[in-house]
């Protein structure tokens, strides 16, 4: 007699036969027709089940949270993945032809090149826990309802509309966080606080000079769609920046066929209690207190309408109850000074230890080639040789500098330098010799220069005064080959430091 079916079985093929569905809408979209939707699904959805199954294997066995999209996202980011195969591979022309040739497009390398690059809504929902991300996806861009969301994902029903508004925060904030690391030119930096605060209160009003910067600049209107708590934007950025191509018309599916009262086609899906997305059933536990205001930058569509304009704006302080989930931006800034369009002031900074990224060039003008700068002897247009000398400087008695590589791939990685000293400086240059040829091809809150293994970097205008005890730091990419160990001989103003891990 066969084994009869346990209910984890039944919850298993429950979740397969969600994910199912949404693969198979998202399919249609990119296909030249039903039968090729359903090859691409089929072959999209074996190779997301096995990345799925083997990341869970991998954190299990690691006892460590792994950066990873919940399993529905998981699995539509397959079809795309699947699709570019298909086209490398001479089978395109079962693709749906305007999917052709974004595939072939700058927009769809930004999934595949370095972290930094890519959509800021995709590495948002990456850094969230899988369970606040699943919850974010479902209620978002899935449109299911909320208390049948509550209960997949093992919620309290009563609880979850906090819940969802204290996830739709987090996912602000860890997007926040990425639009600073993200390495931008002058002109971009100097609104990057700006945007901050603006997007944080409804009532405040949007300067001429920031809306028509949002009108002509990618990645900031991508920032101000991803920002943005209210108003209808969180689905389309949410959409747009995983899926990229057909996100907003997969979004439309979703919400038709929620509002039908169906899951790709059937009456039933959807109806099993406990089952959950990308996790395990379990109770949920409820955080401090959420981000308050309201934003009013409008979502991401290829266009961003104007803000309205006005004088105040207000912000509220978050605070988490785990390390995962407290609050990653800084909770009380002052608005900068309104900035002209282009003006390559350090507004946006606030010194110490900002990871606002600013150009090395020191120009509003966006840099073409800096991801594509020679090998020489030097790579940045520091005013100054590694040897000058820098009137006003005062070398520390003592310092501390921390390394810290955040990401790496095949051919590159990006990495932070921090800096404790305890003596005041009026200015700093942080000096170390890499080990293993690595080349440094673009910096933030610095300039470098970069004569064989030896790097030097140079404090930026808006961050070269410390206070006693206080930190700074640069962030850089970096090429490697081989090997990439730490580098050594950390020095600063040329006096010796300690290292911490």
């Amino acid at each position: 007699m066969p084994d009869l079916p346990t209910p984890q079985d039944a919850a298993e093929a429950a979740l397969f036969s969600e994910c199912w569905d949404a693969v198979l809408s998202y399919a249609d979209l990119c296909t030249s027709g039903s039968v090729a939707g359903r090859h691409l699904a089929t072959e999209a959805f074996a190779h997301g089940i096995h990345e799925a199954r083997a990341a869970e294997a991998q954190a299990r066995a690691g006892g460590r949270r792994i950066a990873r999209l919940p399993r529905i996202p998981l699995l539509l980011t397959a079809v795309r993945t699947t699709a570019a195969a298909w086209e490398a591979e001479g089978k395109g022309h079962r693709l749906d032809p305007d999917l052709r040739l974004w595939l072939n497009s700058e927009n769809a390398a930004r999934y595949t090149g370095p972290p930094l690059r890519r959509p800021l809504a995709l590495r948002g929902l990456k850094d969230m826990q899988e369970a606040d991300a699943a919850l974010l996806w479902l209620v978002e861009v899935e449109a299911l309802p909320l208390p049948e969301v509550a209960r997949r994902l093992g919620l309290d029903p009563a609880t979850a509309p906090e819940e969802l508004g204290q996830v739709r925060a987090l996912f602000r904030d860890r997007c926040q966080r990425n639009h600073l690391d993200t390495p931008m030119d002058a002109a971009c930096r100097s609104y990057a606080r700006l945007l901050d605060a603006v997007t944080r209160s409804p009532a405040a009003e949007t300067p001429e000079d920031l809306s028509r910067h949002l009108a002509t600049c990618v990645e900031c209107a991508e920032a101000a769609a991803c920002l943005r708590l209210h108003g209808g934007g969180t689905p389309a950025a949410l959409a747009g920046g995983v899926l990229g191509w057909g996100g907003l018309a997969y979004l439309e599916r979703r919400r038709r066929a929620a509002e039908a009262g169906l899951t790709g086609g059937r009456t039933d899906a959807g109806s099993d209690r406990g089952v959950t997305v990308g996790t395990a059933a379990r109770p949920r536990v409820g955080r401090a207190g959420i981000l308050a205001g309201a934003v009013i930058v409008s979502a991401l569509a290829l266009t961003v309408s104007l803000m309205q304009l006005g004088t105040s704006q207000t912000r509220t302080s978050a605070a988490g109850d785990s390390t995962d989930r407290r609050p990653v931006a800084d909770p009380t800034p002052s608005l900068p000074p309104l900035p002209s369009l282009g003006s390559p002031s350090g507004n946006g900074g606030a010194g110490g230890a900002s990871h606002a990224p600013s150009a090395t060039s020191g120009t509003g003008a966006k840099s073409a080639d800096r991801d594509t700068e020679p090998q020489g002897k030097s790579t940045s247009p520091m005013a100054d040789p590694p040897s000058a000398s820098y009137p006003g400087t005062r070398a520390p008695s003592t310092c501390r500098a921390r390394y810290e590589v955040v990401d790496e791939w095949p051919d590159g990685f990006q990495a932070t330098v921090t800096v404790t000293s305890t003596t005041t400086l009026d200015d700093w240059r942080i000096g170390w010799t890499f080990a293993d040829g690595q080349r440094i091809t673009q910096m933030w809150d610095g300039t470098y220069a970069q004569d064989g293994s030896e790097v030097t970097a140079k404090a930026a205008d808006y961050n070269k005064r410390v206070a006693a005890n206080g930190t700074f730091s640069v962030g850089f990419l970096s090429s490697w080959h081989g090997r990439n160990t730490a580098p050594r001989d950390f020095t600063v103003n040329g006096a010796r430091c300690s290292t911490s891990g």
